[in-house]
């Protein structure tokens, strides 16, 4: 396929695009496969353009890419489609970040990991963000820079086999290759919009999967408009010409990031300047890397544990398990919340436990838990934060961090002077693609008490070096959405509450999980629960069968009955509809299997047609368990 023929089928398909490709944060379970995430959609896309069949209608009933934007989107494929198709390379060697950086991130931990050698190459500058020293002291890795002033035909030193090269471009052409061939990677970097990432030679092939999974936990993709954008040069063959902000659009920028910084201090009732990022997992990491400097400067040479509950989220989960893997001296520590479990007395006896190896505890955990909706005595959780440890030899022991992901409740003040958490050093986050922006982007922020000033200073620094703080975008959407925030919780929790008391008098053989009406009078409304339905066999492996089956046979009937509203979804916070999915599934798809829950978990909003889900749900007693 030419060129120039490639560049008009992309014309004719962004004509035709779905509005959702380019609104949409998250997409439907029920058309996605993880596996092909992007060759699914990508090969019925090539066999559209083949068929000269990109009509809105046939773009629209294409499988999903991914499932949420932060990993890609239709929009990224289709870019990553036309860059490798213009070149003949495999579509699965291009990829694009929202992040200028995070792609050399990506190539230097994979290396890292391989005890690699990294060699990076640019001409005249590198990106803002580059640190080489924190980049080597914090994240341990190894590379060197070399400037090369041959634009053209670089030269890489391939003189040590065990060593990667990467070429740093900043081009005006979108699709820019010809003149980096001698280089493993290219970065092609442009400035306000993001970057893209071309993975050279076969021999390469083995990072694309790393690289991915980077993108998947510890940045996001090329946002959703900057990727249209981009599209629309390819497809023009238009130059890209990296242009200042206006003073215009930089008092539009300071105006939002003003007042979304205000709103999250009101909504946390914290007097410390939050941070925002392109994702709640970008915010994540920056707290974490923030963190371990922070740790290495203060505590030299003690060891860092990271204390997670093994079956919270997946990507908190498997994300602080990548970045012990790449440091010595850091280790995840389990933490036992639910079930027959006490988060109070599993915390407890592990801080504890460290005390006595004179570690460095920081710990992360949901509240409420998820999938189970439940939440700790918050007294008791306070006085073993604040308790005094020694350590073997009898020093005082190094005292816990409290890193709270407050994404299910982020209404509930903890850490205002008075608050349950004021009194030890703690931090909230929260994934801005649920309540706080509705769904509408996924930026996500994070606030700490008043002990936590220092900290939060370490965590800037790595959200900045990430080049990973929210967009102008994600920033005006905020801004737009969060002066709602608590009044769209309280709607949604009482459409929750409404449909748990339904399902709990017409189905009292199946065990729900979500918060009781004394926790709701403290202000934990959440608008997710968790639903164990009946089961029925001889054995347990039986059981568990029958009850995976008869997850699905829900799922499925309330979107086939109530399509407009019902979705196959791993997000909540939604302004409208409900969201169904099987955690095991989706949100802990990379938690040990033993840790996975096989349960449905459904989140409400505000804006639904209550009553046509309750019948829906009689329909599915009387079919499949009366």
């Amino acid at each position: 396929m030419q060129e120039l023929q490639i560049r008009k089928n992309i014309q004719t398909l962004l004509a035709n695009m779905p509005a959702d490709w380019l609104e949409l944060t998250t997409h439907r379970l029920d058309i996605y496969t993880e596996s092909q995430a992007k060759t699914e959609f990508l090969e019925a896309l090539d066999g559209l353009i083949r068929n000269k069949e990109l009509s809105k209608n046939s773009l629209n009933n294409l499988p999903t890419a991914y499932d949420y934007i932060r990993l890609g989107h239709p929009l990224s494929c289709v870019l990553e489609y036309g860059i490798a198709t213009a070149h003949n390379l495999n579509y699965n060697n291009v990829v694009s970040f929202d992040s200028q950086i995070m792609p050399i991130l990506a190539i230097l931990r994979a290396n890292l990991l391989q005890n690699k050698k990294t060699e990076i190459m640019y001409s005249k500058k590198l990106p803002e963000s580059f640190h080489e020293e924190l980049l080597q002291s914090v994240y341990g890795y190894n590379f060197t820079l070399l400037e090369s002033n041959n634009t053209e035909h670089p030269k890489p030193n391939k003189s040590a086999l065990n060593t990667s090269t990467v070429y740093i471009n900043f081009p005006t052409d979108i699709s820019a290759l010809k003149n980096n061939v001698n280089a493993d990677f290219v970065v092609n970097i442009y400035p306000h919009m993001g970057s893209i990432l071309i993975i050279n030679g076969s021999e390469n092939d083995s990072y694309i999967s790393e690289i991915q999974h980077v993108r998947r936990r510890e940045t996001v993709a090329m946002t959703p408009k900057n990727t249209l954008k981009a599209l629309q040069l390819f497809a023009s063959n238009t130059p890209f010409k990296s242009e200042k902000n206006t003073s215009e659009d930089q008092v539009h920028f300071n105006a939002n990031k003003s007042q979304v910084l205000d709103l999250i201090k009101e909504i946390t009732n914290s007097n410390m300047t939050p941070l925002v990022a392109t994702s709640g997992l970008s915010m994540q990491y920056a707290i974490m890397m923030g963190l371990v400097h922070y740790a290495q400067e203060h505590h030299p040479g003690k060891p860092i544990k990271f204390i997670v509950p093994p079956n919270c989220y997946g990507g908190t989960n498997d994300q602080a398990r990548r970045v012990a893997k790449c440091l010595p001296q850091v280790e995840i520590v389990d933490l036992l919340v639910d079930g027959e479990y006490d988060m109070v007395q599993s915390l407890n006896s592990i801080l504890n436990t460290l005390a006595l190896e004179n570690a460095i505890p920081f710990i992360i955990a949901e509240i409420p838990t998820n999938p189970r909706v439940e939440v700790p005595n918050l007294n008791d959780l306070r006085t073993t934060l604040s308790t005094v440890r020694k350590t073997a030899d009898g020093n005082q022991a190094v005292e816990p961090v409290f890193i709270l992901d407050q994404t299910f409740c982020p209404n509930v003040h903890f850490l205002g002077p008075q608050n349950i958490l004021s009194y030890v050093p703690a931090l909230s986050y929260a994934s801005g693609s649920k309540f706080p922006s509705g769904g509408k982007c996924t930026a996500g922020y994070c606030t700490g008490n008043s002990l936590t000033t220092n900290l939060l200073a370490f965590i800037n620094k790595h959200l900045l070096l990430c080049d990973n703080e929210a967009t102008a975008q994600q920033y005006a959407i905020l801004a737009q959405q969060l002066p709602s925030m608590n009044k769209r919780i309280q709607e949604a929790y009482v459409n929750t509450r409404d449909f748990v008391n339904f399902i709990e008098f017409h189905l009292p053989a199946a065990k729900i999980n979500f918060v009781s009406p004394e926790l709701a009078q403290q202000g934990f409304t959440p608008s997710v629960f968790s639903l164990d339905l009946p089961t029925k066999g001889q054995t347990p492996e039986e059981k568990e069968a029958f009850k995976r089956d008869l997850n699905l046979k829900l799922i499925n009937l309330m979107i086939a009955e109530i399509p407009n509203e019902s979705k196959f979804c791993v997000s909540y916070g939604q302004l409208k509809g409900v969201y169904w999915t099987i955690p095991a599934t989706s949100t802990q798809g990379t938690t040990k299997e033993g840790d996975k829950d096989y349960i449905v978990r459904a989140s409400l909003s505000g804006n639904m047609d209550l009553e046509q889900h309750k019948k829906v749900f009689l329909k599915f007693i009387s079919t499949y368990i009366s």
